[in-house]
């Protein structure tokens, strides 16, 4: 029960934070950042030290008598593995939405609210080496939370064959305190960040899962994150 314990914590943490970070007065301020970041972060380090004290965050010898290489153990190809993932996400997040909240519905307003929250694309412009190192840190610490620190935790309740999915499931909804936090008067609850981290949770466990490291998983995530934050946005002006 104790890793069930772990795991409430978690998503109970996180989602606290997306809570208050997504709230409409934190829409581009500093605060949002903190609030979206800090708790994240701060379980990262936590699932590393405990990967580094199982042997399992890094492996100087693909020999190694636990077999396997270690979360962070880099491959030949893995930025063309986090590519590929990249475009399956992209190629997935403009159907979805084409689909769901096409331009001119009333739905459009839920990814107009989203982007609202996330910064003036002009200051985005003005602060993009900032932009770069908040993304990668997000996306490095959400794989290390995620596919990481979760899906091992999980592994030990249901096993390896089905820990990647309730690890999405998990990542989801931890994000469901946004359904309200982004929601619009007309078009309602917001569904798109649940609905996105379900969708980006299976791609990055199914990849975590089959190359049994997190590099290709965190490759995949950064390149996604700025390409709708930055180069081919969903919505609005690309920068």
């Amino acid at each position: 029960m104790r890793n069930v314990a772990y795991l409430v914590a978690i998503v109970v943490a996180i989602g606290t934070g997306s809570h208050f970070a997504f709230q409409l007065a934190r829409a581009g301020q500093p605060s949002f950042l903190l609030w979206i970041g800090l708790p994240t972060v701060i379980i990262a380090i936590i699932g590393a030290v405990r990967a580094q004290s199982h042997g399992d965050l890094y492996r100087r010898s693909a020999f190694d008598e636990r077999g396997g290489a270690g979360w962070l153990n880099v491959r030949s190809g893995d930025f063309t593995r986090g590519f590929a993932g990249a475009a399956v996400l992209f190629g997935g997040a403009w159907g979805f939405m084409r689909l769901v909240a096409p331009v001119g519905s009333d739905r459009e307003s839920w990814l107009a609210r989203l982007y609202l929250q996330l910064g003036d694309p002009t200051t985005l412009r003005k602060n993009v080496a900032f932009v770069v190192v908040a993304i990668i840190v997000m996306a490095a610490a959400e794989e290390l939370v995620w596919r990481g620190l979760v899906t091992s935790l999980l592994e030990e309740r249901v096993g390896s064959r089905r820990a990647w999915v309730w690890a999405a499931v998990l990542y989801a909804f931890a994000h469901v305190p946004t359904l309200w936090a982004l929601r619009d008067p007309v078009a309602g609850l917001n569904p798109i960040l649940p609905a996105a981290a379900l969708f980006a949770g299976l791609v990055w466990g199914f990849m975590a899962r089959r190359f049994e490291r997190l590099l290709p998983g965190i490759f995949s995530h950064v390149l996604f994150d700025w390409t709708v934050l930055m180069m081919f946005r969903l919505w609005g002006p690309s920068i």
